[in-house]
């Protein structure tokens, strides 16, 4: 075939300016009717091929990039694959909200790392079902495509992450259960896809910009038993065990190799190892990743053979915001052939197929309308998402408070009447944003407001404390409103700092003099709360991370009784002098240089991944259980592809509510042992499981489901091995109860790691 002419180049650069979007291809009345594409009785990947055998070479390239040209004269229209969906439909390229109404919003939910501490991954399922319900009307109602970029799965190991809300936390368990969960609802269990989901950003991204390193040049240096350990396994949950439709690479290097470029993990583990293949699933780089290899990693000599070498490497769609690639030029050098680029096409067009969108009315979810969005019961599950994810941290018996229109209560600080602080990074437009302030009104009260400072040092000029302290002298209850907006951590920003900033703690500190019952409601990410709970002028501490559009309901739920907290960290809170350890450090167990990263290995949190205070008292226990289990019988019972999602026998949770209120209470299991290489970890947690609505006295049972997984240890190749041994099963954070289990028999390797 001919290359492509200058004046085609030129187009290409036009093109990847502009903003694509487009209506669903006409498979009934347009010239694309003729190609099998549109034939429903056909198999995807036949549809897909000869949509792709149709293209000339030309058309090809300019359909690899996420604002893709469409084909004209196929009648193949432009695609935009830049959606985004994190919490929520969200403002991205590929998205066009309407400045009226329909499709002017979308359901606005708390940000992941808040709906993670709800422990429930039947909640989660249903956030994703509303989450992709959602989408695909907006793809439906041509305002979006029905690929999105989410969900983020990256391990929140190091707390100055500016991405880290975006994430369910740093435990690997949790990770893979939340994203289990929310793929289900986000993509469904038809034969079509409800959207297309995308887990990003594959892999070790966890770093924004520190000590002048970047995401866009840094290389994470990673062992085996490491990568394969933590790093990788909620995308292995992803590709191996919940067949995601795509995948984003990322801007970083692993191990000296681009990620976007980088076969090992993107052919050896992802496509051979965990056989990604079956649905001829897609890559998209992450935007100007590509570029990335020559510019910023110098991988490449030329952009024109860092393509080369993403496309080649099984990256199938380069994610520009203008034209950075050089696929021209890669074409040109002959260094990317036809036979990469029909792949990634077909990759990229089956997806499309596998998702109904040439198949018009026929369509599994084509019936997805502007009636789907935002619904009653989208709108009750936001709040729910808040309430269950709220956890207390401390309480002095002052909450829950006993609210009524003759209250006295001050609301201070940044985000008590701001609205525009509710919603967390990759936000869409919310069809309300209700403050604290608005709820408090709503319950009939009229409560005495004044701002706080958010990031600005005790030296910045005071224009709060005055206000604030007037609002409190003539109130009953002080509920401060504080913590971190999204200045302070959000993508390219990682933070310096795990302290409150110093002029909310010295207005804090005012507050408290004041001898009131002082409830602190924070915002953002964890910080080290060592002043607040050392501070005996400190009632509470509510940690409400990004709330969403009911935030300020939520939270008044939680602060006057109507609901209960019974959310637990997702992550550990780490003293301030934990900034010490460099970002770029990936190592995980603790060393002369490390102190540990994670629960598992860091042993001296402020406050432990895990804690959560409940208004009410449990006592929680280990039920009947099987505690001495032998390796090869369990293995024999097993006829699973992959050894370590065998089941265990179920570990029956009892729960008595011992208190007065009726509550949640979310079970966590921990094992530990000296089973497998040194070091040992701490703990791990190895199964959970939430139990909804124990009353007063009442117990429930839950019986929480486990693996050979949950048991298994990483050697230093990275292979899974399960250990024979003496383990301890560890109920609660803090542990109130210790059972012992027993492994008999041989050790077993369960999933044998390729080597780079």
């Amino acid at each position: 075939m001919k290359s492509p002419s200058a004046a085609y180049i030129a187009g290409l650069l036009l093109l990847s300016s502009q903003q694509c979007l487009a209506a669903y291809p006409d498979c009934v009345n347009g010239p694309l009717k003729s190609n099998k594409v549109c034939d429903t009785t056909a198999p995807p990947a036949d549809r897909a091929a000869a949509l792709v055998k149709a293209m000339q070479s030309s058309e090809k390239l300019q359909n690899i990039i996420s604002k893709s040209a469409g084909v004209s004269r196929l009648g193949l229209p432009p695609y935009n694959w830049w959606s985004e969906a994190l919490h929520g439909v969200a403002g991205a390229p590929g998205i066009q909200f309407s400045s009226s109404s329909p499709w002017n919003y979308a359901t606005s939910l708390p940000m992941p790392i808040l709906m993670a501490a709800a422990f429930d991954d039947d909640l989660i399922e249903k956030v994703g079902t509303l989450i992709g319900t959602e989408a695909r009307a907006f793809g439906n109602g041509n305002h979006s495509g029905i690929d999105f970029w989410t969900p983020n799965i990256n391990p929140f190991k190091d707390p100055r992450w500016g991405r880290g809300s975006e994430t369910p936390g740093e435990d690997t368990l949790r990770l893979k259960g939340y994203v289990a969960a929310l793929l289900r609802g986000l993509e469904g269990n038809k034969a079509q896809r409800r959207i297309i989901a995308t887990c990003k950003h594959y892999a070790a991204n966890d770093l924004e910009s520190w000590n002048g390193v970047t995401r866009h040049d840094f290389d994470a240096k990673i062992s085996m038993q490491d990568l394969a350990e933590y790093y990788l396994q909620p995308f292995q949950q992803c590709a191996r065990d919940s067949k995601v439709g795509s995948f984003m690479c990322s801007y970083n290097s692993v191990n000296g190799v681009p990620a976007c470029a980088n076969k090992y993990l993107l052919q050896t583990i992802l496509r051979d190892h965990w056989n990604w293949t079956s649905e001829n699933q897609y890559v998209t780089s992450d935007c100007e990743a590509v570029q990335d290899i020559s510019l910023n990693h110098h991988y490449a000599s030329t952009n024109a053979a860092g393509t080369a070498l993403a496309f080649n490497a099984g990256t199938d769609s380069s994610c520009e915001y203008a034209s950075s690639s050089d696929i021209p030029g890669a074409w040109q050098s002959k260094q990317l052939s036809e036979a990469t680029v029909d792949r990634a096409l077909r990759r990229l067009y089956e997806g499309l197929v596998r998702a109904g969108y040439f198949d018009g009315s026929k369509a599994l979810y084509s019936s997805l309308g502007w009636s789907d969005v935002n619904t009653p019961q989208a709108q009750q599950l936001a709040l729910q998402a808040t309430v269950d994810g709220i956890v207390m941290l401390k309480n002095d018996g002052t909450l829950p408070l006993k609210l009524d229109s003759k209250s006295k209560v001050a609301m201070i600080g940044f985000w008590a009447s701001d609205s525009s602080k509710l919603q967390g990074g990759y936000s869409g437009k919310a069809p309300y944003l209700r403050t604290p302030v608005y709820a408090a009104q709503q319950l009939g009260f009229t409560p005495n407001v004044a701002t706080g400072p958010v990031q600005q040092s005790a030296s910045a000029t005071d224009n709060w404390t005055t206000n604030a302290l007037a609002a409190a002298s003539k109130s009953d209850y002080i509920l401060y409103f504080g913590g971190l907006d999204t200045s302070a951590a959000a993508e390219g920003v990682d933070r310096t700092s795990l302290e409150w900033p110093s002029a909310q703690l010295a207005l804090i500190k005012k507050l408290s003099a004041l001898g009131k019952p002082l409830i602190i409601i924070q915002e953002g990410d964890q910080m080290d709360n060592t002043p607040l709970l050392t501070n005996k002028g400190v009632s509470s501490i509510l940690w409400a991370s990004w709330p969403g559009q009911d935030g300020g309901p939520a939270v008044m739920q939680i602060i006057s009784g109507a609901k209960s907290p019974a959310g637990r960290l997702p992550v550990t809170q780490y003293p301030t002098n934990y900034t010490k350890l460099p970002m770029t450090d990936m190592t995980l167990r603790p060393s002369t240089s490390n102190p540990g990263r994670t629960y598992r290995w860091y042993s001296t949190p402020v406050q432990a991944f895990g804690t959560g205070l409940h208004y009410t008292t449990f006592a929680p226990t280990i039920s009947n259980y099987s505690n001495i289990l032998s390796i090869q019988d369990l293995l024999n019972s097993c006829k699973n592809t992959n050894p370590d999602t065998c089941s265990l026998p179920g570990l029956p949770i009892s729960v008595h509510n011992t208190g007065n209120r009726t509550s949640d209470f979310v079970a966590l299991v921990f094992v530990a042992g000296q089973a497998g290489p040194k070091p040992y970890p701490i703990k791990s947690l190895a199964t959970y499981g939430r139990v909804r609505d124990v009353k007063s006295g009442e117990k429930k049972t839950k019986v929480l489901e486990w693996t050979l997984g949950s048991l298994a240890r990483h050697d230093e190749k990275g292979n899974t091995v399960l250990y024979p041994g003496n383990y301890t099963l560890l109920l609660d954070q803090p542990t109130v109860e210790t059972r012992s289990l027993v492994l008999t028999g041989e050790k077993v390797v369960l999933d044998v790691w390729p080597q780079g």
